[in-house]
């Protein structure tokens, strides 16, 4: 997660709280940041990189974790997407399920740090 739902964003304890079992600073890279109505979009690019958190739910809660951020984040304008992100701590590349802008969705300025608890 890279917006609201990373740990110290506003949704994050509203929805998150009590489901996940690691969290796990990440990097994606090949995507900028946008500004977005209160909360922010990934767009793939050929250059750039997101800051945010790799968040694994806590056993048994995969699929009502999955069924909740698909109906907060998807009429929003994101569409989930398997993509590689790197986890900070050791490098690793991991497989993740990436919530990324719609083509759609109401996109404001680029957020040059990549990282939204660190914009303007």
């Amino acid at each position: 997660m890279y917006g609201t739902l990373r740990p110290g964003g506003y949704n994050h304890d509203r929805f998150l709280a009590g489901r996940i079992g690691t969290e796990a600073e990440a990097v994606l890279h090949g995507a900028v940041l946008h500004d977005g109505p209160g909360y922010p979009y990934a767009v793939p690019a050929e250059r750039g990189r997101v800051v945010g958190s790799l968040l694994t739910p806590s056993s048994g809660d995969y699929l009502d974790l999955f069924g909740l951020l698909d109906r907060l984040e998807l009429p929003v304008g994101y569409e989930r997407v398997a993509m590689d992100v790197v986890r900070v701590r050791d490098g690793a590349r991991v497989s993740a399920w990436v919530f990324l802008a719609a083509p759609d969705a109401p996109l404001g300025p680029v957020i040059e740090s990549g990282d939204w608890f660190d914009r303007p």
